[in-house]
């Protein structure tokens, strides 16, 4: 029988994933003395107390995947097994190579190592979300409240985030810790970019064949479709509005169905906020 969770290219992504992550924090975060978000910041920002403050060395790797570690336990029955799997993988590969990989790119100016490595480390991190895995850690936490409340809770994190990197700016100046919020706030806009599993479209259809539509849309994405009858002002012809909400990386899809299908259709695309009530979205695996 065919392992269910093994699976050669989200592997491959994971790697890759996990390259760049790592990449970033050897070449961008530690370089420039900039402190990233989430478990990576809470790392450095130990690492660093302890090794200025109390002559104690300790790898980054290991407290790194340390906490992980104690993450996975705690939310692995939470989450889906195979994203929690690629994930083990993902920040396990990540502490392996900032302990073994030396930094090659070498910048002078603070602020360009915040932005690029901003990019750089949140197309590591949302890589592996766009893939339905993560990097452990605060993905686990925001993962299982995205699911739970069935909404995009970033902005959120990133206040967190925030607060966190104040701790490193009382320690080793405001300065340090302005920069290190310039690098999370690309790092999140990165993220966002390409994780979207948790952010909805809501779509407003007006057509002349419904229940054409209406099936096709049902074949390719399992959300329920509202119907209305309504009237054209300007024609004073009668016309049928179809309404529902989408997954973001779902509505350009579901425009091509409904265009090819009635080419004269009039589609209206809204961000939606926050979904309450009866909505499916598809579990992680």
């Amino acid at each position: 029988m065919k392992n269910r969770c093994f699976d050669f290219k989200l592997l491959c992504i994971a790697i890759i994933s996990a390259i760049i992550h790592a990449f970033a924090i050897i070449n961008f975060s530690i370089p420039a003395n900039l402190y990233p978000a989430g478990f990576s910041g809470i790392s450095r920002i130990s690492t660093d107390v302890l090794k200025d403050f109390a002559n104690i060395i300790i790898p980054y790797s290991v407290v790194y995947l340390s906490l992980n570690i104690i993450s996975t336990i705690f939310f692995f029955k939470k989450i889906g097994k195979k994203f929690a799997l690629y994930s083990i993988i993902q920040f396990t590969l990540v502490a392996v190579l900032t302990y073994f990989i030396k930094p090659v790119i070498s910048l002078d100016d603070r602020l360009l190592m915040a932005i690029f490595g901003g990019i750089i480390n949140g197309f590591g991190v949302g890589l592996a979300l766009f893939y339905n895995f993560s990097t452990g850690g605060f993905d686990f936490i925001i993962v299982y409240f995205a699911n739970k409340y069935k909404k995009d809770i970033w902005n959120y994190i990133f206040a967190i985030n925030v607060l966190i990197i104040s701790v490193a700016g009382i320690v080793y100046g405001f300065k340090t810790a302005l920069y290190s919020i310039a690098f999370q706030y690309f790092s999140t806009n990165m993220i966002k970019l390409l994780h979207q599993r948790y952010t909805h479209k809501t779509l407003t259809i007006i057509t002349d064949k419904p229940d054409e539509v209406s099936n096709e849309i049902l074949k390719s994405i399992r959300h329920g479709i509202t119907e209305l009858n309504v009237t054209g002002f300007y024609s004073h012809e009668s016309k049928t509005m179809l309404y529902t909400v989408v997954n973001s990386f779902q509505y350009k899809e579901v425009v091509k169905i409904v265009l090819y299908i009635d080419p004269k259709a009039f589609i209206n695309v809204q961000n939606t906020e926050a979904i309450f009530g009866n909505y499916y979205q598809k579990p992680l695996d």
